[in-house]
């Protein structure tokens, strides 16, 4: 936090009359008391914050209470912090992207009457995106879930829609749950959701508690709504505005959900998906399986390290950062961490993942050769989501066209492998290539940007429309051109006039107050200070010269100005012309981003298993029925990876019917908790797709993998650290079947070490 911190003397002042004072006061008295949102108010070159969220400004981001000011006199003062425009965006990463206890509001307005003009969440971010991700990769894209339990005897049937504003695709799950949540604990982790959506007043205060700290561990923000907001009605006509193609299959879809339905239409209605048109007819829907990967909940993710945490000393603390070497930017971390969180349970499908990640470790130069061009491929997922939302201007489109071209070369690279997996790559890769880069689809987006473009302009850092692209701005062009040369040989003509060098003494200036301008210097102004007063017209006086036009200059001037807006408008018609003609792109665009961010994560994972100092194995993946997991010389790789560490490998067999139950046994620091890790951190990733740090290793596929590690105290919640692994433990026994992986490290401690026997012993 300390990064954070900004110098007193540098706070932009409060300047506020006596009479904006008391304004604000009276207004800022009628808001409505909430903890939750942040409430920073614009003053055009700052903002301010007061009241409650001033204190927790001061104390979070500048680490000290003088910040404070005093707004007010008296009993009626209040607590005040200026907010420089550095320090906001400061603030605002870290409560949209890193927090989940508060919101962002942002007001403009003056005196007593101001505006709430924009608003943000953690699982919404639409308002704040320029602010968020205008030098930052967009990490993960924000998912907000909504759940609609309904609780009976035998259990909990949850309904759960869910919206990810980015890639604009809706969903919908339905099933039951135990008493811990499991199920729903395993879908946030593996949606990545940001926000969940409740109805106020869910039913048994108990379970709703349970529930709400299923939230809690998940990092997930709470927002409740009312229940009538949970409702099915209207919601399938509200979907056919929505999703593009026939509205047949979205009924069907929705009629077979009884719960999910409603708490789509809350997240509708949160969301205020229908108040937008740019997103009708742009979302699709589909039904969330919960069987479709292996089930993580909170407690493996910490467990196993899997993402990245700010207390990290260096990035290979985390599988992720050991494992993103991804060259997209900004595509291929996103689908990792996506992965990460969602590995498969197909093993067809995880042997074809493996399969390309051996073809581009056993071919080095293709490895080398398609990161190189991807390192030149844009955010295609980000731009596209930009000219979608009516945001992209002509720079957008430039870096989507400087996409485009790298395809071929992508496409060749691909075309000269002949290894083993030939035919594999040609389907996946080459053949969908092959398909968008033909005439009737990419190519006439690269022809499209080539005309209408001044390419050349590029390289001063401008994004203009050629004036060869449309006749009009070609004729204003030629006119501007023409008023430039008259111009420039009316300045010729009045520095033979004057008898002064041309550039050196009387020089031709163009500014914005005044337009073309001559100017000379304080040493040659008395020489012609007669013609001065009876030829021209003095515009300015100071200490670099003395500036004045004529009528011929003022003439040609205005007209030089008229033509430069007339031309600025022509081209602004056009860039949006050039942009509407690239949203019809949007298919094919988006589909060039999710294959090109496959191929970059699987880059990624062969060039960790080729660059470690030890090399990885590629992992036999077996059918979860054969149940037996095989490790030979495993290691951890985040381990493995840190400096000084000369890591030991390690056996693990765990056979069904023989070794399937283990306890490792050891004195402090023998590395028990490292390997029971490792086992834990090989499967994930041979279930991802990826090789993996041993020997030899084969594995049979894992449905969930449950972890109870750590000391996860919980005195604030009058749960003691025995109660709590007590807690998570019945948690795991409810979740697990036959085909899970559970870690558990030092179960049983408690106040004494024989309560902890007398319950291991029972």
């Amino acid at each position: 936090m300390d990064a954070n911190y900004e110098d007193q003397s540098k706070l932009p002042e409060l300047k506020l009359d006596a009479k904006q004072s008391q304004g604000f006061l009276s207004f800022f008295k009628t808001l409505p008391h909430d903890p939750r949102p942040i409430r920073l108010f614009d003053r055009r070159d700052y903002y301010t914050a007061h009241g409650e969220n001033a204190t927790f400004i001061a104390k979070t981001y500048y680490r000290t209470t003088t910040a404070l000011r005093q707004l007010g006199n008296g009993l009626d003062g209040l607590s005040s912090v200026s907010v420089s425009k550095n320090m906001f965006e400061t603030i605002a990463r870290d409560l949209l992207l890193e927090r989940t206890d508060h919101t962002l509001e942002i007001y403009e307005g003056s005196g007593s009457s101001w505006r709430l003009v924009k608003s943000g969440t953690p699982g919404n971010l639409g308002s704040f995106e320029d602010v968020l991700f205008a030098n930052n990769d967009m990490q993960d894209t924000p998912v907000v879930v909504a759940l609609l339990p309904n609780f009976r005897e035998n259990g909990c049937t949850v309904g759960l829609g869910y919206v990810d504003l980015t890639k604009r695709v809706l969903g919908l799950a339905e099933f039951l749950d135990d008493s811990h949540f499991t199920n729903v604990e395993s879908a946030l982790v593996a949606l990545g959701c940001k926000e969940c959506l409740l109805p106020l007043d869910s039913g048994k205060t108990s379970e709703i508690r349970t529930l709400h700290d299923a939230l809690n561990r998940c990092g997930v923000m709470l927002t409740e709504r009312k229940k009538t907001e949970f409702k099915m009605r209207d919601l399938v006509q509200d979907l056919s505005r929505l999703v593009k193609g026939s509205i047949e299959p979205v009924r069907d879809l929705v009629s077979g959900f009884e719960f999910a339905a409603g708490a789509l239409g809350a997240l509708l209605s949160y969301a205020e998906l229908l108040g937008d048109e740019s997103n009708y007819g742009n979302y699709s829907i589909q039904r969330y399986n919960l069987g479709s990967y292996m089930r993580l909940d909170s407690a493996a993710m910490r467990a196993l390290n899997v993402l990245e945490s700010k207390t990290d000393a260096n990035k290979n603390f985390s599988l992720f950062g050991l494992m993103n070497r991804t060259c997209t930017a900004g595509m291929g971390k996103r689908l990792l961490h996506m992965w990460l969180k969602q590995p498969l349970l197909d093993v067809d499908e995880i042997n074809s993942r493996l399969d390309l990640v051996q073809a581009f470790v056993e071919d080095p130069a293709l490895r080398q050769d398609l990161r190189q061009h991807l390192k030149r491929i844009s955010d295609i997922e980000r731009l596209m989501h930009n000219l979608e939302k009516k945001r992209a201007g002509l720079q957008h489109i430039v870096k989507l066209y400087q996409s485009s071209i790298r395809l071929p070369y992508i496409k060749s690279a691909l075309e000269r492998y002949d290894g083993e997996f030939s035919s594999l790559i040609k389907e996946r890769y080459w053949d969908p290539l092959e398909l968008w880069t033909d005439d009737s689809h990419l190519n006439k987006f690269v022809a499209l940007v080539e005309a209408a473009v001044d390419l050349d302009q590029l390289e001063n850092g401008e994004y203009m429309i050629s004036s060869t692209y449309d006749p009009a701005l070609s004729a204003l062009k030629d006119e501007q051109e023409s008023l430039e040369h008259r111009i420039h040989n009316l300045h010729k003509e009045t520095a033979k006039d004057l008898d002064l060098a041309l550039d050196k003494a009387l020089k031709l200036d163009k500014g914005t107050q005044f337009g073309h301008v001559f100017r000379i210097t304080k040493k040659e102004e008395p020489k012609i200070r007669k013609k001065l007063t009876t030829q021209f017209i003095v515009l300015e006086t100071r200490k670099d010269g003395v500036k004045f036009t004529n009528t011929k200059l003022k003439k040609l001037g205005d007209q030089y100005q008229r033509i430069v807006e007339e031309y600025k408008n022509c081209q602004k018609e056009l860039v949006d012309r050039v942009v509407q003609t690239t949203a019809t792109f949007s298919e094919v665009f988006w589909s060039v981003a999710g294959l090109l961010s496959e191929l970059d994560v699987l880059l990624s994972f062969a060039d960790l298993a080729s660059s470690c100092p030890t090399a990885y194995t590629r992992p036999i993946i077996t059918p979860s029925d054969e149940g037996d997991i095989i490790l030979e010389g495993s290691r951890h790789p985040c381990v493995e990876a840190q400096d000084w560490v000369n890591f030991i490998p390690n056996d693990c067999k765990l056979v069904r019917g023989k070794s399937w139950f283990q306890i490792i046994t050891g004195p402090n620091m023998g590395g028990k908790s490292t390997f029971i890790r490792q086992v834990g951190v090989n499967i994930l990733m041979a279930q991802v797709g990826s090789f993996v740090p041993c020997d030899k290793a084969s594995i049979s596929i894992r449905d969930c993998v449950f972890a109870r590690v750590g000391a996860g105290d919980c005195q604030l919640r009058g749960v003691s650290t025995f109660m709590q692994e007590m807690l998570e433990t019945a948690s795991i026994l409810k979740g697990a079947t036959d085909k899970s992986l559970i870690i558990i490290d030092e179960l049983g401690r408690g106040t004494s070490t024989y309560d902890g026997f007398g319950w291991f012993n029972s």
